[in-house]
């Protein structure tokens, strides 16, 4: 059978369970006795081997089957949770993202894994130690449902049944087997309802109806169903539907489901209400008014979403334009028709905007596993503590910030947090705490990355700063505190004793400033010596679409990003001072630097301002820097779309891109933070 066209499906739902596996893997090193934790495991590794199975990757299948037995026995507690047993299960979950890794690259997903199975082998071996009777004991739930299919029903369920007998219908338990070969298990029982919700009603589903909407079952489920068509006729409409091997239609009988129920061993009906109580506490409320509800969401190619952006882009600029045709033409419909369109097309662009938003937690939920890691091979005790994980990104900004984050919390780990023994002298926790925290403000979000550790010694900073040439000794009493912190971004700075993989504040320091530069966002870092450090990253919210201050530098227009402004002012010639060698002005109290981008961009001075007494300047900030920019007249605010220069364009200075205008004209956008020195 050919799988190709459900490769993509794979993948997808395959990072997903292996996430999910990560995650709960954690949860269980910290909870080792909570059952629901395992439950979900061992679903997630279920499905996984069955999916490998049927697209034919059975090294993938394999693995996960000998992964599945493991927690097979943590699940009935004939294996112990131990740091070994956490450590085999860590990695064999890392070997299975490797194999999903190497299929999405278009491998086989092959991988030479002996060593991995023979170590989960050990632990599944050597950590059971079960006599005959336990090897013979039957789960409790088992001998329910060896009883009747339809484990446990309430007073609710069963007064509905009554009555629909009562009234002349038949009452129904309907068992369905899926072939093993079936793939997507979820779309066939969805189908399979469509079907029954025709010939009658379905009062109650096992598995519950979310379990099935989610594929946690093997290839079976029950559902108990009021009809007044025959058996004959359900059963012939059931298998209209392809990939199922049998349908087993049965009379029920309330009388004798109760009859058994009654002679069901009283502890096997502790057991299987518990059970029951559990699973359908995660059911949807939906399940009690026998109701399906379908799936809500679909899978999109991000392909197709860059498309739609790129035309919405497209949009925005035709905007413009009939914008500034209405304003010049005075036409009242044709300014009421363009100011609909306005309103309707930022509508427009918020949803689309949204609809490329992802959580940021796709990036945070790899780094509570790596920390892990780090703690073991650096000797620490490390807790890590997430928030705001559902703050939502652009994917563009997803796709590049993960890498600076990974500098930012292996440097928290290594240089920050101290060993057990160093924290107990110094009064702390013998644990350590690295925090992850996002959040919005404006239109920027806020990633923060912090540790209780040993803070930043700025002496230490300083004299390497010095030594390493990186400022003079006379400008460090014009530092501020954040000044000095900031020196650690230096390129190669490291206040590090000894230079490892992981060591030293500053590998890696300047390529994370920069990358974060790059994406138009900015870095700063605040620190208390033996307290902690904290990393605050500050991103905007998507890079394609930005409202910029347009100006004018001769007959060129520019555009400033809103983002990067403070203010604007009109100051007097006068005003401007002398200071090593450079043109400053004293602004609010602060000595500006200003820069004349007529120089910087080589632009002719075709309007000979500089006969004027006045200057235009627009204030910029780049973390705690500024400077002003000096242009002829500010045109106004405007939302544009951003536009690469393309290759043959590539690293020109302090230009990030350009944008079409309303009328046609083409203006450059200034990156001000490679102006702010």
């Amino acid at each position: 059978m050919d799988t190709t066209q459900y490769l993509d499906v794979f993948i997808d739902e395959s990072n997903e369970h292996l996430e999910a596996l990560y995650k709960h893997l954690l949860a269980l090193e910290k909870n080792p006795k909570e059952k629901s934790i395992i439950g979900e495991i061992f679903r997630s590794a279920h499905t996984l081997k069955g999916m490998s199975a049927t697209m034919g990757f059975s090294d993938l299948a394999n693995l996960t089957h000998q992964l599945e037995n493991v927690f097979d026995g943590i699940r009935y507690d004939k294996i112990s949770i131990k740091t070994e047993t956490m450590d085999a299960l860590f990695e064999a979950v890392d070997h299975l993202n490797a194999m999903v890794e190497n299929i999405r690259d278009g491998g086989k997903g092959e991988r030479d894994v002996k060593q991995i199975v023979s170590i989960l082998k050990k632990v599944e071996h050597d950590d059971q130690d079960i006599t005959d009777s336990e090897q013979s004991y039957i789960e409790p739930t088992e001998v329910v449902n060896s009883l009747q299919s339809i484990s446990t029903l309430d007073e609710f369920e069963l007064s509905i049944l009554n009555e629909s007998a009562e009234r002349g219908y038949t009452n129904y338990e309907i068992t369905v087997h899926l072939r093993e070969d079936c793939l997507l298990k979820g779309a066939r029982v969805f189908m399979i309802f469509e079907v029954l919700e025709k010939l009658g009603e379905v009062i109650k589903a096992d598995p519950p109806v979310n379990e099935l909407e989610e594929e946690n079952f093997e290839y079976s489920f029950s559902v108990l169903f009021i009809s007044e068509s025959s058996k004959t006729d359900i059963e012939a409409n059931i298998n209209k539907v392809s990939e199922i091997e049998n349908v087993i239609v049965n009379s029920f009988s309330v009388k004798a489901y109760k009859e058994k129920q009654q002679i069901t061993p009283s502890e096997i009906v502790a057991e299987q209400k518990q059970t029951s109580a559990t699973v359908e506490n995660k059911s949807e409320p939906a399940t009690n008014n026998n109701k399906r509800t379908s799936s809500k969401t679909i899978r999109v190619n991000i392909e197709r979403l860059d498309v739609l952006m790129n035309l919405f882009e497209e949009l925005v600029i035709d905007r413009g334009r009939l914008e500034q045709i209405s304003s010049e033409l005075n036409n009242n419909d044709l300014q009421e028709t363009v100011e609909r369109m306005s309103r309707v097309s930022s509508d427009l662009q918020s949803i689309i905007l949204t609809m490329r938003m992802v959580p940021v937690d796709q990036v945070f939920s790899r780094f509570p596993r790596m920390i892990r890691q780090l703690a073991r091979d650096l000797g620490k005790d490390v807790d890590v503590e997430i928030v705001g994980a559902e703050t939502e990104l652009d994917r563009t900004v997803i796709d590049e910030i993960g890498d600076p984050l990974v500098h930012l919390i292996r440097n928290a780990m290594d240089h920050g947090i101290e060993i057990p023994s160093t924290r107990k002298e110094k009064g702390k926790p013998e644990k350590g705490t690295v925090k992850l925290q996002a959040y919005h403000s404006g239109n920027h979000v806020f990633i923060e990355i912090s540790d209780d550790g040993a803070g930043i010694d700025k002496d230490k900073v300083l004299n390497k700063a010095i030594s390493n040439g990186v400022i003079a000794e006379a400008q460090v009493e014009t530092l501020t505190e954040q000044q000095v912190y900031e020196l650690i971004m230096a390129s190669g700075f490291s206040t590090a004793d000894t230079i490892s993989d992981i060591s030293g504040r500053g590998v890696g320091l300047d390529v994370v400033k920069n990358t974060i530069e790059s994406l138009g966002g900015s870095i700063t870092i605040d620190a208390t010596l033996g307290q902690g450090s904290t990393f605050s990253v500050q991103l905007p919210l998507t890079l394609s679409i930005m409202s910029v201050l347009l100006v004018e530098l001769s007959e060129e227009k520019y555009a400033i990003p809103l983002s990067s402004i403070i203010e604007t002012a009109i100051i007097h010639k006068d005003q401007i001072m002398q200071a090593h060698n450079k043109k400053v002005i004293d602004f609010r109290g602060k000595v500006v630097p200003l820069a004349f981008l007529n120089d910087i961009f080589d632009v002719e001075n075709k309007k000979n301002t500089t006969d004027s007494d006045y200057l235009s300047i627009v204030i910029v900030k780049k973390g705690n820097k500024s400077a002003g920019l000096v242009v002829d007249s500010f045109i106004g605010q405007q939302e544009v779309v951003l536009k690469s220069l393309g290759n043959y364009l590539t690293n020109v200075f302090a230009i990030s891109g350009a944008t079409i205008l309303g009328d046609g004209q083409v203006a450059l956008i200034i990156d001000s933070n490679a102006l702010v020195k």
